[in-house]
């Protein structure tokens, strides 16, 4: 017996071990990269990077306002699509198809979708918005970060909804309260805090997406606001900038993570602070 508990406790040691030695290399990366950004990118700050257009290659200054909106033009507009599409999707299958076939059908090809590299969901998306019509276009690659926020949305509203004990429904049935309501004033409720997290996960993870949006929204070196034409994206800008031969670019390509880096961030803990104030979690 007492071998046995030895044992238990020199695997329960190891596995504590491997844990913690996981956890600080990831988080060791994390700070590394986000210390590197902002060594790079704070300097490189200025008034004019979000007030004027880019300059002529090769032509130190200028600013990247064009890629600034055209990012947050084309992110909205993928937002605006993809979450209440991901949240009704995964409420049909958590509430109305619970236990189905066809909710296990869509579950797994979410999971799928999820893992899907996105440059296909760019390719697929160019075949059949960009290629018909002869050019790019700021739709198509807000369509495209909307194909990526979908399932991601989808999966974390239905595990949130199906955490929420039955037990609730039965008791606003009880009280002659419809379906509906019990979803929008019961359920949606509980699961909020999950739901919303969900939600930020699927804004930060297609916000730094540039492979798509090469294949769509391509770019722009002009300022605009018209979304059937090609549009700029600070991810673009900066893949294009980081790897073009100027000393310049390179600057505003780190002055432009750093906005992304900063913005994400910013989005993240506004979010958290307004959960924890309507739901108080």
């Amino acid at each position: 017996m007492m071998d046995l508990a030895k044992r238990r406790k020199i695997k329960g040691s190891i596995a504590l071990g491997l844990s913690t030695l996981a956890a600080v290399s990831g988080l060791f990366w994390l700070t590394f990269i986000i210390f590197d950004v902002l060594r790079h990118g704070l300097p490189a700050l200025n008034l004019e990077l979000f007030l004027e257009d880019p300059a002529p290659p090769g032509i130190p200054g200028g600013g990247l306002r064009n890629a600034f909106v055209g990012q947050l033009l084309i992110t909205g507009v993928a937002t605006l699509i993809g979450v209440p599409l991901g949240v009704l999707g995964g409420t049909f299958i958590a509430e109305y198809a619970r236990g189905t076939k066809l909710a296990k059908v869509i579950s797994i090809l979410s999971d799928i979708m999820v893992s899907v590299p996105s440059i296909v969901v760019g390719t697929f998306i160019y075949a059949i918005m960009v290629k018909p019509v002869g050019h790019f276009s700021g739709w198509a690659g807000a369509m495209a970060l909307a194909f990526i926020m979908i399932p991601v949305v989808l999966r974390t509203t239905e595990d949130m909804l199906k955490l929420v004990p039955w037990t609730l429904r039965e008791a606003a049935f009880a009280l002659g309260a419809s379906y509906f309501r019990v979803i929008k004033d019961i359920t949606y409720r509980a699961a909020a805090t999950g739901i919303l997290t969900g939600v930020i996960l699927a804004i930060a993870r297609v916000a730094g997406e540039t492979a798509p949006l090469l294949f769509t929204s391509f770019n722009n070196s002009y300022f605009t606001l018209d979304m059937s034409e090609p549009m700029a994206s600070l991810t673009v800008t900066i893949f294009n900038y980081a790897m073009g031969p100027y000393e310049d670019w390179h600057e505003k390509a780190w002055a432009a993570a750093f906005v992304i880096t900063v913005g994400i961030l910013f989005i993240t803990l506004l979010t958290r602070s307004i959960i924890h104030w309507r739901y108080k979690d």
